[in-house]
């Protein structure tokens, strides 16, 4: 049975077929009938909740950051279990008001909408998009029902567990879906992995506690969510609604303000990106996470690996094809936002060591060290993967090559990331960094440039050029003199 058919309205029916094959259907069963999910079709539930960010937090070991943190006052959710009319209709949607982390040096942000939506196309073939459905206490159950699940005893209460048919990883392997049954017949936590480009195989669980009797349904009323053993999401929930006769308006999405957003250029498949020398053994490797290419006698190092795993291969490549004949040692973390930790992969597969400051090296160390089943990426492919790929660099971290070629990694404080390595180039007058805006930065983006401007002046680093990770649109060529137009100043180091 695919995820298609999780969907079902009466799932249940398969129980007697269960049961007696597995011995998981009695125990779903009773659950089922204890939390009030028998009848139970669609739900919408309601109270505040905090939302982290994983992934990309100023201290990447604490998504629930103050900094970082995402009030939601009126969250509300509603899900839709029934069969949907179309593919493209939404079965699970989130909303709230929110109010945004104060961070300092930054102006207090204004209310926003806090939006999750999950339509039935996405639950049935992304399993990512899925989880937020068949991992809630209603929809865990419906799921085990539908899929075959199995059961053993534990703690004086069941463990169930089921994989969605006909929806398997990148790598070809099911995802397995795990939930905790107590005494009293109460869903209490559901875990599953899922593929992450980071972290590989990624636990994420729900913790559900607290239950009341919400007219005839029982709903937890804390919801806790770990990702990789992190907090990311909490929820205090007040008031709940089994079958809501509104339920098309509750998953009804609003239009985007100011019409669909343009589409994007398609990108050349498979096109190797440019590369640029900027000086004796340094190449610019071009793209929208650009990277550096350093050669440094007897290994190259290379600046950032990107934003995934095929464009971390692209970035070996092409460091390779600069400077042929030569192994990659090292391979520069400019901080671990996922979206710049996520080439990583191919480093190590590579067989480079990473290099990020020492205030990230204990968490992305563990988050790179566990297995890959899922991903089905190049590190996964990898035979005889050892830990500590990982090493730390201190706040001003001088390489030096065997050829006479430096290289300067050196950590400003800001509040994007207390990781945060930018990377200069004496010989050749070049800074590079990464998620530092030059050219018309917004308020929170002028707060990183000034705090590196800051450390600039006081390590008085002498720099002609500026090349950012991410380049402005259009393209150009920045200078000092750009950076000090951005931050207002005329001074020169």
């Amino acid at each position: 049975m695919t995820l298609r058919r999780l969907a079902l309205a009466a799932p249940l029916a398969l129980l007697p077929a269960i049961a007696s094959a597995q011995g998981a259907g009695p125990v779903i069963a009773a659950a089922s009938k204890a939390m009030g999910a028998d009848s139970l079709t669609s739900i919408t539930y309601s109270g505040t909740a905090r939302n982290g960010a994983f992934g990309q937090s100023k201290a990447i070991g604490d998504p629930m950051g103050a900094v970082n943190v995402t009030r939601i006052t009126q969250y509300t959710r509603t899900l839709n279990f029934a069969a949907p009319s179309d593919a493209a209709a939404v079965i699970s949607r989130a909303t709230g008001t929110t109010q945004p982390a104060a961070v300092p040096g930054v102006p207090a942000q204004p209310p926003g909408v806090f939006n999750q939506n999950v339509t039935a196309m996405q639950a049935r073939t992304n399993w990512n998009q899925g989880l937020n459905v068949w991992t809630t206490p209603w929809g865990f159950l419906k799921a085990a029902a539908a899929n075959n699940a199995t059961g053993r005893e534990q703690d004086g209460g069941h463990v169930v567990s089921f994989s969605p048919q006909g929806l398997k990883s990148p790598s070809g392997r099911s995802y397995t879906v795990t939930g905790y049954i107590d005494a009293k017949n109460l869903v209490t936590r559901v875990e599953t992995k899922t593929d992450n480009a980071v972290v590989g195989d990624l636990l994420v669980e729900f913790e559900y506690s607290n239950y009341r009797n919400m007219n005839g349904v029982q709903v937890p009323t804390r919801i806790v969510q770990k990702q990789a053993g992190l907090p990311t999401f909490d929820a205090t929930i007040k008031a709940a609604t089994p079958n809501p006769s509104n339920l098309a308006a509750l998953l009804t999405m609003p239009p985007p303000p100011g019409g669909p957003p343009p589409a994007a250029p398609a990108a050349a498949a498979n096109a190797a990106p440019p590369v640029e020398r900027l000086g004796e053994g340094v190449f610019k490797i071009g793209g929208n996470y650009a990277s550096l290419a350093v050669d440094m006698g007897d290994h190259i190092l290379v600046v950032e690996s990107g934003q995934s795993d095929a464009r971390g291969l692209a970035v070996m490549a092409a460091a390779k094809q600069a400077i042929p004949n030569k192994r990659i040692r090292y391979v520069v973390n400019s901080h671990p936002h996922f979206d710049h930790a996520s080439g990583l992969s191919a480093a190590v597969s590579e067989g480079a060591t990473i290099l990020t400051h020492r205030n990230n090296e204990p968490v992305l160390e563990r988050l790179l060290a566990g297995p890959r089943t899922l991903t089905g990426d190049s590190l996964s492919k990898r035979a005889g993967r050892s830990a500590n790929v990982v090493e730390a660099v201190g706040d001003n971290d001088i390489r030096r090559g065997t050829n006479g070629k430096v290289v300067e990694l050196h950590r400003f404080a800001n509040e994007h990331s207390d990781g945060m390595l930018m990377v200069y180039l004496p010989a050749e007058k070049v800074l590079w960094s990464a998620d530092v805006t030059v050219v018309n930065p917004n308020p929170t983006q002028l707060a990183t440039l000034r705090a590196a401007v800051t450390a600039i002046e006081r390590l008085k680093l002498d720099y002609n050029g500026w090349i950012p990770a991410h380049p402005p649109n259009p393209d150009k060529p920045l200078t000092k003199a750009d950076v000090q137009a951005a931050v207002g100043t005329t001074g020169t180091n």
